[in-house]
């Protein structure tokens, strides 16, 4: 799921620093817990959930549901708030003690919870190993770790594909269908700034780094490969100067953080919104007034021929080390994120795109809808999840995006070389992270 906020990283908890501490849980102490795959013949107990916004509104929804199947189990499930919890999680995990037995983590946090609390988060491979088939390869990707171990479960996905306005397309004489590249897209911007006085898209110059990330995830690469730092390579370049070509060009409409995004879009500044399914709740929430203005079409390929998708955001849920009911923690974790009857559920009332593959080949899917002119864009979003590319996390991804986030500006806003860019932003994470560059 998307929160409305951008998380400023793993730093911003303390985590990085917090895994070099004591504590019950902290780096050097035994590994992960692992779930037995034996089930007792009746679950009983209480499981305690920590989550928030709209992942907390879904489970809660869904608590009596899982008690109807298991009725001498109890949900406990806290708001605990996006602001507070993984404060409130990495205390728990560097003292060892005060967690619950059910996590609601997003996906760029597993990775550095793993690798720092290697006791934290139980492993779930005996449990859900046979189920990875039946999830978004990509966050099943996200969730694993050293050794083959699972360290939670995915959730919600978020496959991006380009929103974009129909009336603006219209009046530029521009057909969607035509955009199949980038640089498709570039042309039919220039073409529509002309024609229409409209950018293309809303981005905070300030913070390009959600947007590189994403296509170079596109690239099926991540910031780190085998283990290796891998910002400066050929596909990191070519996502950097598609940056900075768009700013160049005078398409891109600077605005600052998610309300100066949802404010711009509001009040018709740009064309396009090359962003995850999560951008249809907000779209349909907070900008009713629009409705029919807008269409969906697959991301444009850096190539002909190649990926159209990518992923940005998305939720997991993890059992913790700390539980002292591992099976009935993991049937509520099950029921929530394999169960189709589950996803399809909270698709409809909370807008979480399903990552549990089976939920994705339901009809609901292939229906129109109404906001988007009747066009069924949930089906395009569905036939792309397979296709998100799964490329690896580390526990260093957090101190790379806050790098990045300081250092793209000097290409996209400051006119520098965007290799020569990169190539310092991989020495200094170099430095930080004492990590090889690839």
């Amino acid at each position: 799921m998307k929160i409305h906020r951008i998380a400023a990283g793993l730093l911003a908890t303390g985590l990085l620093a917090a895994g070099c501490a004591t504590g019950g849980t902290g780096a050097g102490q035994r590994p992960a817990p692992a779930i037995a795959a034996s089930t007792p013949a009746e679950l009983s107990g209480e499981v305690k959930v920590w989550s928030f916004d709209v992942g907390a509104t879904a489970l809660k929804r869904l608590a009596p549901e899982f008690t109807k199947l298991h009725p001498k189990v109890k949900i406990d499930v806290t708001d605990v708030g996006y602001d507070n919890i993984y404060e409130k999680v990495t205390v728990g995990l560097q003292s060892g003690t005060g967690l619950p037995d059910v996590v609601h983590l997003e996906d760029e946090r597993v990775a550095g919870y793993a690798k720092n609390f290697p006791n934290g988060l139980a492993d779930l491979v005996p449990v859900a190993g046979k189920l990875k088939a039946d999830f978004d390869p990509a966050k099943w990707r996200t969730a694993s770790g050293e050794g083959g171990k699972l360290f939670a479960m995915p959730w919600d996905s978020a496959p991006v594909g380009l929103f974009y306005r129909r009336d603006y397309f219209e009046q530029a004489g521009i057909k969607a269908d035509d955009i199949q590249t980038w640089d498709d897209l570039v042309k039919a911007g220039e073409t529509l700034k002309a024609k229409t006085g409209k950018k293309l898209m809303v981005s905070d110059l300030g913070n390009s780094a959600p947007f590189f990330t994403t296509l170079l995830q596109q690239q099926k690469q991540g910031m780190f490969v085998d283990g290796k730092i891998a910002v400066n390579t050929p596909a990191a370049v070519k996502a950097l100067t598609l940056i900075k070509t768009l700013n160049e060009k005078g398409l891109l409409q600077n605005e600052k953080g998610w309300d100066g995004r949802v404010t711009a879009t509001k009040e018709g500044k740009a064309a396009v919104a090359p962003t995850a399914v999560w951008w249809t709740g907000t779209l349909t929430s907070e900008m009713p007034e629009l409705k029919g203005k807008f269409g969906v079409i697959p991301l444009p390929a850096f190539e002909a021929g190649g990926v159209r998708t990518s992923a940005n955001g998305g939720s997991m849920l993890a059992v913790t080390g700390q539980t002292k009911n591992q099976q009935a923690a993991w049937a509520f974790v099950e029921f929530v994120t394999a169960n189709k009857d589950s996803q399809l559920s909270m698709m409809k009332q909370e807008s979480l795109f399903p990552a549990y593959l089976p939920a994705l080949a339901d009809p609901y899917f292939s229906e129109p809808v109404e906001y988007f002119g009747g066009q069924p864009v949930n089906k395009i979003f569905a036939d792309q999840v397979r296709d998100i590319p799964a490329v690896e996390s580390t526990d260093d991804d957090a101190e790379a995006s806050e790098l990045l986030k300081k250092l793209l500006q000097r290409a996209v806003v400051g006119g520098k070389d965007p290799k020569a860019v990169l190539d310092e932003a991989a020495e200094q994470l170099a430095s930080a992270t004492k990590r090889e560059i690839a």
